[in-house]
């Protein structure tokens, strides 16, 4: 239940993903949107390790996608 949050006994994922690409001499970067905050995350994966972290615009500026809900 750690990314769950009940709402009037209905389970809401709270994160969606936007978009998954399969580079074949990188890895996998899947684009997430958290439902709470609107900020767009960029997971990769490559090999046996992982990372995320905030996608940011031209402006180095986090995407927020407002209002999402």
């Amino acid at each position: 239940m750690l990314f769950k949050k009940r709402n009037k006994e209905i389970e809401v994922e709270r994160f969606e993903v936007k978009s998954v690409q399969n580079i074949p001499s990188l890895g996998r970067v899947t684009i997430l949107v958290d439902r709470e905050t609107g900020v767009h995350y960029i997971h990769t994966w490559v090999g046996t390790g992982s990372g995320i972290t905030p996608l940011l615009d031209q402006n180095g500026q986090v995407v927020v996608e407002k209002p999402f809900r």
